[in-house]
């Protein structure tokens, strides 16, 4: 396989959730969920619902089906609220864009997503069940690497996404392993300080980045899983669809080629570089890697052009304009469909099939 096939191609299929009149925590939308099947079997998601002022809150919603296409939703309530002090800050606060992987060895559910707390978005985690009880265990810590020579706790992170099944991490040894990506952007902090890199990075623009944990470390302790370590690059923008920043979609799936990432590619200019609150002017669609099976930090391959952008009235009209955002991959009998939030205010559905 050539660094530019792609044997996978996404087709919409609709539309199956927007906010509903008169409910207050979705007057800005309900996008960009997390999925998962739940003891019942039947098809969850796990939707951001966000209210007045960008506080945000995660929901469960049931997936409605028609001989195995997801049409609608069944609203299920809030299964997680910004409750703790690293989700909120003085006027602002909130969980955000949640991603869910099933991990079968430990039979739980991890979600990881974005706490949005005094210093700005961090990544936290939560594991479930039966996606409705989340136990957190607290922010993400990123072990000091020297190498680096700086510490990746210090910075925004965010697009974190866990693989269901342990892979070869440091020096060949079996661990589970975490995509995320961090910001390397301090302005926020001090006016002064915008860009500081890791050692050997001289490119400031948002990538893709893999950490590790190994499996002896864990055990069955779930909550070991929030020390991460063993930080490497894995891809940085190439592409005139992601030139700006890139970051990671739905949990790997492992497929023939090895493990196909979906994520997301951003072009435009970003007019304030310090915030962290929604902008317009920028374009989000959906592209694609092949990640190794026997390396999971290295591409393989990779989409030149993108597999999805907004391309209709409700993928470029809504809380952010022009958002073609995939969260989350599930296999129903009729097929492999990925959800992704559209324009930050509504949630589609598109169908992967293979192209040969």
């Amino acid at each position: 396989m050539s660094p530019l096939e792609m044997p996978y191609r996404l087709s919409r299929v609709g539309t199956v959730m927007v906010p509903e009149p008169g409910r207050a925590e979705e007057a800005e939308g309900v996008l960009n969920p997390a999925s998962g099947y739940g003891p019942d079997g039947r098809l969850y998601l796990l939707p951001r619902i966000v209210a007045q002022g960008n506080y945000s809150r995660i929901g469960l919603v049931e997936v409605l089906l028609d001989e195995g296409v997801p049409v609608s939703v069944e609203r299920r309530g809030i299964v997680l609220e910004p409750d703790e002090g690293w989700e909120r800050g003085v006027d602002h606060g909130g969980v955000e864009d949640p991603r869910v992987t099933w991990l079968p060895d430990l039979g739980v559910h991890i979600m990881t997503y974005v706490a949005f707390g005094p210093l700005g978005p961090r990544l936290a985690l939560a594991t479930s069940k039966d996606l409705r009880t989340w136990t957190r265990h607290g922010p993400v810590l990123f072990r000091y690497e020297p190498d680096l020579k700086l510490d990746i706790n210090l910075f925004p992170n965010k697009d974190a996404v866990f693989f269901p099944e342990p892979v070869p991490g440091p020096g060949g040894k079996q661990c589970w392993a975490m995509l995320h990506r961090p910001m390397w952007n301090l302005g926020w902090i001090r006016a002064n300080e915008r860009n500081v890199l890791p050692a050997g990075l001289d490119d400031p623009r948002p990538g893709i980045w893999i950490s590790y944990v190994p499996v002896d470390e864990v055990g069955k302790d779930v909550s070991r899983l929030v020390r991460m370590s063993g930080h490497r690059l894995v891809a940085l923008p190439q592409h005139p669809f992601e030139v700006t920043k890139i970051g990671a979609g739905p949990p790997p799936r492992r497929v023939p080629e090895g493990w196909l990432l979906l994520h997301h590619g951003v072009s435009g200019e970003i007019a304030t570089p310090a915030s962290f609150l929604p902008e317009q002017g920028l374009v989000y669609s959906a592209g694609a890697m092949i990640l190794s099976v026997d390396d999971p930090g290295k591409v393989v391959a990779r989409t030149s052009q993108p597999l999805m952008s907004p391309d209709n009235p409700e993928e470029q009209v809504g809380t952010v304009s022009n958002v073609v955002f995939p969260t989350c991959i599930e296999e129903t009998s009729a097929g492999t469909f990925v959800f992704y939030g559209m324009a930050d205010a509504r949630i589609g559905v598109a169908r992967l099939d293979r192209t040969d």
